[in-house]
C-alpha cells in the first residue's frame, strides 16, 4: 500500500470531510498543543501561529518520510475577542447571545509544510446572525452539535438556521477553506481530483 503523500494536522471530522472532497491522498494526525491565546496577540496572529504549530509537531513526527503536512485553526471573532469552544453551558449561552443579531468574522488560517517549503495563509469571512430567542438558545444547547465548534454554533447543521448571510468563503467557515487549501496543494505538487491527467477516485 502507497504512503499518503499529505497528512492532515487536525482531527476534525469537518476538515477531514472538506478536504476528502478535494480528492486528496491523506491521513489524519491531531498535534497536541497548548491553544491559549497570549498576551496583546490578534486574532489573526492567534489562527496563524496555531496553524503554523499544529503542522510543525505533526512535520516533527514525519518528517523524515518526505510528508506534506496540512495544518489549519479556525476562530469567531466578535468585537476583537476570539470566541472559542464553549467550556460549559453557561459559557455557550453567553456566546450565543453575544453572536445574537449582529456580524461577526471567522478566520481560518492554513499552514502546508513540504519539501517544498512552507506556505502560510489566512482566510476571513463574515456571518450575520438573526436575533435569538432565550428558549431558541436553550433548545440548541440542549443538542450535541455546540460543543466542540468555535463560537458554539455548526453552520453546516442546526446552527445554519441563524445565518442570515454570509460574506466570504461557506467552507471557511466550516473550517477549511476549499479554494485556498486547493491553491495551496497545487503549489506544492500535491494531486487533486481536479489535477489534470489524474485518475478520479473517491476516499
Amino acid at each position: 500500500m502507497s504512503v499518503p503523500p499529505l497528512i492532515l494536522a487536525s482531527a476534525s471530522p469537518r476538515r477531514r470531510d472538506l478536504l476528502a472532497t478535494l480528492g486528496v491522498d491523506f491521513r489524519c494526525h491531531s498535534a497536541d498543543i497548548d491553544e491559549s491565546v497570549r498576551p496583546s496577540e490578534t486574532p489573526q496572529d492567534y489562527v496563524r501561529r496555531m496553524a503554523n504549530e499544529k503542522a510543525a509537531v505533526i512535520a516533527g513526527r514525519h518528517g523524515a518520510e518526505g510528508l506534506a503536512v496540512l495544518g489549519a485553526d479556525t476562530t469567531v471573532v466578535l468585537d476583537g475577542d476570539i470566541l472559542g469552544k464553549p467550556v460549559n453551558h453557561s459559557d455557550a449561552l453567553e456566546i450565543l447571545n453575544r453572536l445574537s443579531g449582529r456580524s461577526h468574522t471567522v478566520i481560518t488560517a492554513l499552514c502546508l509544510q513540504s519539501q517544498r517549503g512552507l506556505c502560510l495563509r489566512s482566510v476571513t469571512t463574515e456571518v450575520f446572525f438573526v436575533a435569538l430567542r432565550p428558549e431558541v438558545c436553550a433548545a440548541y444547547l440542549a443538542t450535541d452539535e455546540p460543543w466542540d465548534k468555535a463560537g458554539s454554533y455548526a453552520i453546516q447543521g442546526l446552527g445554519g438556521a441563524f445565518v442570515r448571510e454570509i460574506r466570504g468563503s461557506y467552507s471557511n467557515v466550516v473550517g477549511l477553506p476549499l479554494v485556498e487549501t486547493w491553491e495551496l496543494l497545487q503549489e506544492h505538487g500535491i494531486g487533486t481530483s481536479l489535477t489534470p491527467g489524474r485518475a478520479q477516485h473517491c476516499l
